[in-house]
């Protein structure tokens, strides 16, 4: 399932072209503007729930995921985990070719989210991840509020709140050899200010939980 939000570098026609060569698994999901890379998985994952999918993987699709690890996340999840997040930051996990001023910036990012959140998920903004279907199931998808980068760790942090087990499994992330990051300072400060809002929507529920249990 690959969704474009009117790309102009001709990927919907090169999809297109391929529904011959892949019929019945190969998926095109056309939206006009750019609604954002939180909308877009959104969007994906209400397609594979309405049609019955027990694992739900997200990816990038520029090769810096490496295909060949779906087989290990679906494997963790397979065995016991809820969400199997490909992870750069534990043992065995590395980042190849990225420029040193974006591995320190991904690497605070992931450190600055756990020291606010708690989360023991080492790489909390990684965009590699297999869903159990269950997970989905539960979280409301209509109120996940960030459409950047923070949209990866809202959609853990969630995960994570709602008792969910989360695996982390150890990939190599090599950096695009074509086109150019998205990321800028809208990104940055919403990852920033989005983490904070997490952690307080996340303890006015556990001070509401806690009115209503006296109650």
């Amino acid at each position: 399932m690959i969704i474009d939000d009117g790309s102009p570098d001709g990927t919907a026609n090169i999809v297109r072209s391929l529904f011959p060569k892949y019929p019945g698994q190969l998926f095109l999901e056309e939206r006009k503007g750019k609604l954002g890379l939180g909308t877009a998985y959104i969007h994906g994952f209400k397609w594979c729930l309405q049609r019955g999918y027990q694992y739900i993987f997200e990816m990038d699709a520029d090769f810096s995921h490496n295909p060949k690890d779906l087989v290990r996340l679906h494997a963790a999840c397979a065995n016991g985990a809820d969400v199997a997040v490909g992870s750069r930051y534990i043992r065995d996990g590395a980042v190849e070719n990225w420029p040193t001023d974006r591995i320190v910036l991904s690497r605070g990012a992931s450190f600055y989210t756990q020291l606010i959140t708690w989360m023991p998920v080492k790489d909390p903004t990684a965009g590699f991840v297999c869903y159990r279907r269950s997970v989905l199931e539960k979280m409301n998808l209509n109120n996940i509020k960030f459409i950047g980068y923070a949209f990866q760790i809202e959609m853990k942090f969630t995960a994570w709140k709602l008792g969910f087990k989360i695996k982390e499994v150890p990939i190599t992330f090599k950096d695009r050899k074509l086109g150019s990051s998205k990321m800028n300072k809208g990104i940055i400060k919403e990852g920033i200010m989005g983490v904070i809002q997490l952690k307080l929507m996340s303890l006015k529920s556990n001070y509401r939980s806690k009115i209503e249990f006296n109650k």
